[in-house]
């Protein structure tokens, strides 16, 4: 792939965020602090994305200006087992819970620089002003949540066709953002289109409510530094038969992860 020369860019199989004081305004406006960088980050990226000048090594930037973001307000970033899908030989797909936008904007300075990689994402997601561009540039594949076979019609579709060029792909197999894990509401999409592809699933479990949910826009709600923000690659599983093993061993490695760190 590329090499990135920054600090924050993850290179061992255990990263802490480094100790910093944030300043004393970011200690008492980390909302307003962090959203201030990161309309300079996100128009940055626009402008870039307009000219079709957005590389995969300036999308990696832009996941960490935001990381960056975040610990210069106090949040604490803890990430394990970052060197689990490092040496496939082939794409995987990554299936996690999804607690905030914030694993939208971090993951990619984690999995970008050792293969390349989009997402699934809700179609809300590619009308934001500004941030659409970003967006549509990483090549998505977008999903309505509206007829939930059509969705799975085009994840599939359009899943294999990344995959047959060598992108990795990410899914939320939830279907909407929560605090809580609910397995329930967590589907097999990603079992599939890894079994169709015959490619490895690389569980993630994560915790990213530092970003909080909005009342009004829920995408952008308030930062809260006292929480840590945790994300954990799983080893790489292989679907055989119907997958119904596999994502049991999914679920209960999200949901053993979220017990311990609560």
């Amino acid at each position: 792939m590329f090499e990135i020369t920054v600090d924050y860019l993850v290179t061992q199989n255990i990263y802490r965020s480094p100790k910093q004081r944030p300043s004393w305004f970011a200690r008492k406006a980390p909302t307003w602090v962090f959203y201030s960088k990161m309309i300079f980050i996100v128009l940055k990226a626009f402008r870039l994305s307009k000219k079709g000048d957005y590389t995969s090594e300036r999308w990696v930037q832009s996941s960490l200006d935001v990381l960056k973001a975040l610990e210069s307000v106090g949040v604490i970033f803890e990430a394990e087992n970052v060197v689990a899908f490092q040496d496939l030989e082939t794409p995987c797909i990554f299936v996690s819970n999804h607690m905030s936008i914030l694993e939208t904007f971090v993951l990619p300075c984690l999995i970008q620089p050792h293969r390349d990689v989009t997402f699934v994402v809700k179609e809300s997601l590619i009308r934001y002003p500004f941030f659409k561009h970003v967006m549509v540039s990483r090549n998505p594949i977008v999903v309505g949540r509206i007829n939930p076979r059509e969705d799975l019609k085009s994840v599939l579709e359009e899943g294999q066709k990344r995959l047959s060029k060598n992108i990795s792909v990410v899914i939320f197999p939830q279907t909407t953002r929560s605090v809580y894990f609910d397995p329930e509401k967590f589907n097999t999409l990603g079992i599939k289109l890894a079994k169709r592809g015959e490619v490895p699933i690389i569980p993630i479990a994560l915790k990213t409510d530092a970003w909080g949910l909005g009342r009004r826009i829920k995408d952008f709600g308030e930062i809260n530094p006292a929480t840590p923000v945790r994300i954990c690659f799983g080893d790489p599983l292989y679907v055989t038969g119907k997958g119904k093993a596999e994502h049991n061993l999914i679920v209960e490695f999200i949901t053993d992860k979220l017990n311990a760190w609560r």
